[in-house]
């Protein structure tokens, strides 16, 4: 798949549940995308605000059932987080545990939400640390500065921008991080190449994604963009480890944290009516990895 011209659903990256139908679209191009998601995650935070959630890459149904939202924060990650936080969570993983912050370090979330992967960001670095969340949702970033302000939290501070042209210097951060975002963008390659750049020499890239795990034809491709808007975007393993090395990256791991099978594709494509052929393709062809690279210290 292109990542400058992918295949969106009329219900974007929520589905059906953020408003709108979900009737396959002609390809779109990455500013259509990107009006077409911030369109679909402010409506997210308006619901999340009225304390009716929603999941961002599944049925919109905040339970246990969930195969991509579920389970993905220990007590521990939770605990001093305002629940309206953890509410929010649009997620396919934890980054910020599977990258191993240190105390002290400066974080970056791209497509930072309503601001659970920051708060425990800010956690884990500690107050000599700091955690910078971009959102380009005004909703959005109105639901994490309440939820920061709730948490009393000050080693923090949420901007807003796009992922595609982050509005920091080059060089500023530790750590970048993000957590089933990436995937949503018409333009990876130049997400990737943003992240390089303001990562400091030796900084580390660790985020969750949704990555297509083999080769798919065209007509699963637009079946799997009805069921989930999170896995429209997706790349496959090859792609996003050549665009990872392109833009300079090293030490590129892309591993695996949830595979979905036909079950999972089933329940979350409950309202696109997929036929038993494609589910049967779809087993095992879409996993949550944690990918993982390095900025060369010189």
């Amino acid at each position: 798949m292109s990542d400058q011209h992918v295949r969106v659903d009329n219900g974007g990256c929520c589905g059906g549940e953020c408003g709108g139908g979900n009737e396959a679209s002609s390809v779109a191009t990455g500013a259509d995308i990107r009006e077409l998601v911030r369109e679909r995650y402010a409506a997210a935070a308006r619901r999340i605000a009225q304390r009716s959630p929603g999941g961002c890459c599944g049925t919109g149904e905040r339970d246990t059932a969930d195969p991509i939202t579920s389970n993905l924060y220990t007590s521990d990650d939770t605990r001093g987080v305002p629940e309206g936080a953890v509410v929010a969570s649009l997620g396919c993983g934890n980054p910020a545990l599977l990258a191993e912050l240190h105390e002290g370090e400066t974080v970056l979330d791209l497509g930072s939400g309503g601001g659970i992967d920051v708060l425990v960001s800010a956690k884990r670095v500690g107050a000599s640390g700091f955690a910078y969340g971009i959102d380009m949702t005004d909703e959005m970033l109105d639901l994490a500065r309440a939820h920061q302000a709730e948490a009393g939290v000050t080693n923090v501070e949420f901007l807003k921008g796009e992922i595609e042209a982050l509005p920091l210097p080059d060089n500023r951060v530790d750590v970048i991080i993000s957590n089933c975002v990436i995937n949503l963008s018409g333009d990876k390659r130049r997400v990737i190449s943003e992240a390089f750049r303001v990562l400091k020499p030796g900084g580390r890239f660790a985020v969750s994604d949704i990555v297509v795990r083999r080769e798919l034809p065209e007509a699963i491709r637009r079946n799997a963009e009805l069921w989930a808007g999170c896995v429209a975007g997706a790349l496959e393993e090859w792609t996003y480890r050549d665009l990872l090395e392109k833009a300079g990256f090293v030490d590129i791991e892309v591993v695996p944290t949830r595979i979905y099978t036909r079950e999972d594709t089933e329940s979350i494509s409950k309202s696109s009516s997929l036929d038993e052929a494609v589910l049967d393709l779809a087993e095992g062809a879409f996993m949550s990895a944690f990918v993982r690279a390095r900025k060369p210290a010189v």
